[in-house]
């Protein structure tokens, strides 16, 4: 028996009415729908629901599955321990499931078990879908939206393999930032973010939410959206109805309710192959257009991962690049997320084609914060080159412009740099507040500041 429904659910207590009381007259049309997901289910007969959460033990490299038989848990946290739960874990799908991702390079098992309590991201569900069902419970990771998806394959498939009636829940707010009063407060990507998303939920446009920006994402402060990389995968080569059942915020949070109903397999429908090759269509375009900086600093790096040394200088770069010295950062991006960044204060080379040939192996190899880049990922990265000015000494705040002046903040012997027109920064006080803190200068540290402008090549 194959997967006979997919869900796309919210998870918030206050839908309960025992939770919510007076407040759920706010949240009607979640609640409906969440009505018709439980009479959908219970007319399905389902023998095990998968739910995939992102309350549960969660880490950076494994997906961790709740071990043992049952597990129980209430809405104590909430303050109502009276709405409790004991679920059964469908052991033998589970297992199948952890051996079938395990043969494709998934980590994923029982290891690093924190609370063995039920999460509110399956509690929630559970409050409404009632009935013997058995459940399988899989957190989110802090793995790529490609080892998400193909955990989201393996699952199907389980799924297919199984004599079981099997339902897959992907379980998951949409963004905490689209009022004042919310969780995180308001800010202008919450709603750009979940318009997006609500669109491809309706048409069932897996290949648009794995191509989200995940700089909007992280902005929009969401947790719904690596249960759906999972539940593009459940659904690959599937021909699928979608039916997007409500959306609405009242409380600063976004609560999207989807079903997905699989018709018949479809080949054609391969969602992640179709990112992979908008991606590389448009980092194609994205090459051709490159001048002389980027391209010298792709080449760069791509030239010391091939032969292990640094690329030679060309005779026939333009003028500026082989004659002028100049402060130089080179900054590279992975799927619109940071990827490393390195650069100078002052030129430390003869030529700023040096400085961005040993810059841009430095960005991919020596940042600190980051994995060094593998050969592998060369094809899905893209690249910028800022040349400093000169900096100058500044007295106050009001001689910064984030859009305009990058800014430098020394004090002790500390310093940090941030480069100017950075996307989600667009006031002085967040630049100087974000600089200080990679400088570790505390509140009510004395500090000076220098400002500087860049020339940026895209």
């Amino acid at each position: 028996m194959a997967l006979v429904e997919a869900f796309f659910l919210p998870h918030p207590p206050i839908i309960i009415n025992e939770i919510g009381g007076q407040e759920t007259r706010h949240v009607q049309q979640t609640i409906k729908s969440y009505q018709e997901v439980a009479l959908k289910i219970k007319d399905l007969q389902v023998d095990t629901m998968i739910f995939l959460t992102p309350h549960n033990a969660n880490y950076q490299d494994y997906f961790h599955v709740s071990p043992g038989p049952a597990a129980q848990g209430s809405f104590h946290a909430f303050g109502h321990p009276e709405l409790s739960f004991i679920v059964e874990y469908d052991e033998e799908l589970r297992e199948n499931i952890i051996q079938e991702a395990s043969k494709q390079s998934i980590p994923i098992g029982y290891l690093g078990e924190k609370d063995a309590r039920l999460d509110h991201g399956v509690m929630v569900p559970l409050s409404f879908i009632k009935g013997k069902a058995k459940i399988v419970r899989i957190s989110i990771s802090g793995l790529t939206k490609e080892v998400h998806y193909n955990l989201g394959k393996a699952i199907q498939q389980v799924a297919h393999q199984s004599k079981k009636r099997i339902v897959f829940v992907a379980s998951g707010d949409l963004s905490h930032a689209l009022k004042k009063d919310g969780p995180y407060g308001y800010k202008k990507e919450g709603p750009i973010f979940d318009d997006y998303i609500k669109k491809a939920l309706a048409k069932g446009d897996f290949t648009s939410i794995l191509g989200v920006d995940t700089r909007l994402a992280d902005l929009a402060k969401e947790c719904g959206l690596r249960s759906l990389f999972v539940l593009a995968g459940v659904l690959d080569q599937q021909e699928i109805s979608s039916n997007l059942l409500s959306y609405e915020g009242p409380f600063g949070v976004g609560y999207a309710v989807a079903n997905f109903t699989v018709i018949k397999e479809n080949e054609n429908k391969q969602y992640l192959r179709a990112y992979q090759e908008q991606v590389a269509s448009e980092l194609k375009k994205r090459r051709e257009q490159e001048d002389r900086y980027v391209r010298l600093a792709r080449t760069s790096l791509e030239h010391y991962l091939k032969y292990h040394e640094y690329l030679p200088i060309n005779k026939e770069l333009e003028e500026q690049l082989i004659n002028e010295k100049g402060a130089v950062f080179v900054t590279i991006k992975k799927d619109g997320k940071l990827r490393g960044c390195i650069g100078t204060l002052a030129p430390t080379k003869e030529s700023i084609a040096e400085e961005i040939i040993h810059n841009a192996v430095s960005a991919g190899l020596r940042d600190p914060r980051f994995e060094k880049v593998q050969v592998e990922e060369l094809g899905e990265l893209s690249y910028s080159v800022d040349v400093l000015s000169t900096p100058e000494e500044i007295d106050n705040l009001d001689q910064l412009d984030p859009k305009q002046y990058g800014v430098i903040v020394f004090a002790s012997g500390k310093s940090g740099l941030l480069l100017p027109n950075l996307e989600g920064i667009d006031t002085v006080e967040e630049q100087v507040k974000i600089v200080k803190q990679k400088a570790n200068i505390q509140d009510g540290e004395p500090y000076h500041m220098k400002r500087f402008k860049v020339v940026r090549h895209l």
